[in-house]
């Protein structure tokens, strides 16, 4: 694999003349985390792979979630102990791929209780040794002294007790990248605003894809041995191309994240806090803003990249707060980022409650041989990827070659003992950086922030925290190709930083510079993610 591996915008067109006249074992459909993940396990196992994604890498679900690598305990309450273990064990495979992309953090639940305490920590108990948690990261209990160190803003009166677990934050757009370009590294062939929009067909077989460049309108075909559909919420659409009449599988749930300023909700831990209908929802801190969420309930619409975030979403996250934390209530003008993502959960007619809806996965097959995946979390995302492969294996008829222990993903391979907080802090060092500007790429390009900070450590503005080098490694080695692209998923901009509206148009200077937009493309990217950033927030509207 190279050592930097590429998806560069600026070779799109060879990319698609390569695409055209080549032949691959696999193509997968969607390039969220599940079809991030089969192409990086299909390319490490020898195949040759195509990836087509209709919009931008991560643009619809997996740019959207809590952000969390977790088990999940409200699983374990089910009883669904094998998926709890599956994903709880898989936490610590993700941290060792990739440190930056999954930071053990500490999960606080609030309890009221000393007996909630004594039966959670049964709970936990069971829930780390399915996990095979280290003693180190074991649970820790806190009251009063102690709680009040380390979650001081807590309403001790409410909650005078407070369990704290392992788990890992992530940032799921990222390592979606981290994953598809590793894939690229492996030899996979990837491409971005490219929809597939009909099936080559041979006799009762799919033989291959039909596809059009959405940046310049071009169609190109490309055949492929088995097709993988991973398009999430988007898998109906795609077997309705290869069946019309292919029944409804998926139960569209909407998830709503806001995030205020952490000056206002000043806390340290990601807590857990419970919802007037008794839902757990999560309040994280990340750098100067705090991000709450999520809702779930059933979307109607239909499959969308951008879900509305309705007042009432709003409202009904911030309610919790004043009875968790020692604060003022907060209101929608609080709030200055939000976010909307779609689960593609299988449908259950016996239940409509999407939260009563089971995360699992499952892989069906077309009448043409089209493989579909559908359900499934973001933390399951590899094992997902290897049954699908075990699956694609069988129709080839062949095996494959073993892995062994998998090299980390790009940016993850930190020397041993080496800490995120380390890179930050020698980033600052080396580069003459700001704290806050270190800490941030370290998160996002891990081990490879240097080689961002060698193309221009420079602010795109003073005071800003992204530089002038992200523009050029986003554009050559992580395939961005519109100012939405850079600003909403390689950046990160809108999500982690509370004045991030100030950085639209040096961002689109230097883009525009770099992919040689002339003034009327510079505009029209400008205006949409202007008007992008309105509807974020249209919720303030609304009221006034």
């Amino acid at each position: 694999m190279s050592s930097l591996p590429s998806i560069s915008t600026l070779s799109r067109s060879s990319t698609i003349s390569e695409l055209e006249h080549g032949e691959y074992d696999l193509i997968v459909i969607g390039g969220g985390i599940t079809g991030a993940g089969i192409v990086r396990d299909a390319a490490m196992r020898g195949l040759s792979v195509a990836l087509f994604e209709a919009h931008d890498f991560a643009s619809g679900t997996s740019s959207r979630s809590s952000k969390l690598i977790h088990g999940g305990l409200r699983y374990l309450e089910r009883g669904e102990f094998n998926l709890v273990r599956k994903t709880a064990l898989e936490r610590k495979e993700i941290h060792r791929l990739a440190p930056h992309l999954c930071e053990p953090r500490l999960m606080v639940l609030p309890l009221r209780t000393r007996a909630k305490l004594l039966g959670l920590r049964l709970g936990i108990t069971a829930y780390e040794r399915l996990g095979a948690v280290a003693s180190k990261d074991s649970q820790r209990t806190w009251s009063g002294s102690s709680l009040a160190e380390h979650e001081p803003l807590l309403n001790a009166r409410r909650f005078p007790f407070a369990l704290a677990y392992r788990e890992y934050l992530t940032d799921d757009a990222r390592l979606v990248l981290a994953n598809i370009r590793s894939a690229a590294g492996f030899g996979a062939a990837v491409l971005n605003h490219a929809p597939v929009v009909g099936f080559i067909r041979e006799g009762e077989s799919a033989v291959g894809v039909e596809v059009r460049d959405s940046l310049t309108g071009r169609e190109f075909r490309v055949r492929g041995r088995v097709i993988v559909n991973a398009a999430g919420p988007w898998v109906e659409a795609i077997q309705r191309l290869e069946d019309p009449g292919s029944r409804p599988l998926l139960h569209l749930s909407k998830g709503v994240h806001i995030a205020v300023p952490a000056s206002k909700l000043p806390i340290r831990n990601l807590v857990v806090l419970k919802t007037r209908d008794r839902r757990r929802i999560f309040a994280i801190r990340r750098s100067d803003i705090v991000y709450i969420g999520t809702t779930d309930s059933t979307y109607e619409p239909g499959a969308r990249v951008w879900p509305e975030v309705e007042r009432e979403d709003v409202e009904y996250l911030l309610e919790p707060l004043p009875l968790h934390f020692n604060i003022d209530p907060l209101t929608p003008d609080d709030v200055i980022g939000a976010w909307a993502g779609l689960r593609p959960l299988i449908a259950n007619p016996e239940k409509k409650n999407p939260s009563e809806l089971s995360r699992r996965d499952e892989l069906l097959t077309g009448p043409l041989g089209l493989i579909s995946v559908a359900g499934g979390k973001l933390t399951g995302y590899r094992g997902m990827a290897r049954r699908v492969l075990h699956n694609v294996a069988e129709r080839l008829g062949r095996s494959f070659r073993k892995i062994g222990e998998e090299p980390p993903l790009p940016g993850g391979d930190f020397p041993s003992g080496s800490e995120l907080a380390d890179l930050g802090l020698a980033l600052c060092r080396e580069s003459n950086l700001d704290e806050e500007t270190g800490e941030r790429l370290a998160r996002l390009y891990g081990t490879e922030a240097r080689s961002v900070l060698a193309l221009g450590s420079r602010p795109i503005f003073p005071g800003a925290r992204a530089i002038i080098g992200e523009v050029r490694w986003a554009v050559e080695r992580e395939g961005a190709a519109t100012l939405e692209d850079l600003f909403y998923r390689r950046a990160r901009l809108p999500m982690f930083w509370a004045d991030a509206t100030r950085a639209v148009e040096p961002l689109a200077n230097l883009l525009s510079e770099r992919l040689g937009w002339n003034h009327r493309v510079r505009a029209a990217e400008i205006e949409r993610v202007e008007r992008q950033l309105g509807a974020d927030l249209g919720f303030l509207q609304v009221a006034r």
